[in-house]
């Protein structure tokens, strides 16, 4: 595995698409900063990538609150120069209109767009310095359309599309790509199969194609190819789905 001197912070470093993005950074020699609520939950792959010679720092954090994404940050900057900064905290929730109250609402909107604008300004201002850097946000089907259930959902997420698509536009003439992916499809997680099963039954789920739900691998390999794309043809909106999703 080649060492680089650069670090690649992921807010939300969640058990599936979190992780397989740190596992694609580290194995191109970053030094991978992965932030979670419970960062203990992150040994095991810590380990992981370890044993495959990589290099992983597990950090308990909350990506709602000022300080502590700033000191997450500012911690990954002073281990090698910030290159990356990935936000991709979960906040998938469905809720009957009349069932959605305040603090729900407003929770959903914390996680999924006010951290990403924490997430955003700090890595641009260690970026700036710089003179260089990537900062890319995990977007929803939701960021494109509101669908039933998901009014607190959908405006979070529309709306941290909106506030990246402003960040991109600043902060590209400086040298930083920013770039929103559209996770348009289920992903192959522990949650999504018990949903299908529970939906269609255990035989259909077991008779599946593989390829039929989004491999976490896939979309970190697609964070990998933005970030190496040239600042002359940069990819501001990218939208991933399987084969077989209708949209």
């Amino acid at each position: 595995m080649s060492s680089r001197n650069a670090s690649c912070a992921i807010v939300g470093a969640g058990d599936y698409i979190g992780s397989a993005i740190a596992r694609k950074f580290a194995s191109e020699g970053y030094t991978v900063f992965a932030g979670r609520r419970n960062g203990d939950k992150l040994e095991p792959l810590r380990a992981e990538i370890e044993a495959a010679g990589g290099t992983l720092v597990p950090v308990s954090m909350d990506a709602r609150e000022e300080k502590s994404v700033t000191d997450f940050l500012n911690a990954a900057n002073e281990a090698a120069p910030l290159e990356v900064v990935i936000s991709n905290p979960g906040a998938n929730v469905n809720y009957p209109l009349l069932d959605t109250t305040e603090r729900v609402f407003f929770k959903v909107w914390e996680m999924a767009c006010k951290s990403g604008f924490l997430t955003g300004r700090e890595a641009a201002r260690i970026m700036l310095e710089h003179g260089r850097g990537s900062i890319f946000f995990t977007g929803a089907t939701a960021s494109m359309r509101g669908g039933t259930g998901y009014a607190a959902f959908a405006s979070a997420k529309g709306g941290l599309r909106l506030m990246a698509q402003a960040m991109a536009r600043e902060l590209g003439p400086q040298n930083i790509h920013v770039a929103h992916l559209v996770i348009d499809a289920g992903v192959d997680t522990a949650f999504v199969r018990e949903l299908i099963e529970a939906t269609v039954g255990k035989e259909a789920l077991d008779n599946m194609p593989a390829d039929r739900l989004m491999d976490p691998t896939s979309i970190a390999n697609a964070y990998w190819a933005l970030h190496q794309q040239s600042r002359d043809a940069w990819t501001f909106e990218m939208d991933l789905r399987p084969y077989g999703e209708t949209w």
